[in-house]
């Protein structure tokens, strides 16, 4: 249970330098995230393999060059 007497707009004053590190640190984080996975995707590779591949989603054979 809360204390009867909270004073919400008092509290929020009091938290704001808090509050505001922690949504900086998910920022930042998020921007790592964003950073990695275009890193990781430009850094892949083609697909590797035969001469002729099948198409998954179709069936269909598909001669690479």
């Amino acid at each position: 249970m809360s204390a009867p007497d909270t004073n919400v707009d008092k509290q929020k004053k009091r938290h704001k330098p808090a509050l505001l590190g922690i949504r900086g640190v998910v920022i930042f984080a998020l921007v790592l995230l964003v950073g990695l996975i275009g890193w990781i995707a430009l850094r892949a590779d083609g697909p590797e393999g035969a001469d002729t591949q099948i198409d998954g989603r179709t069936g269909e054979i598909e001669a690479t060059e």
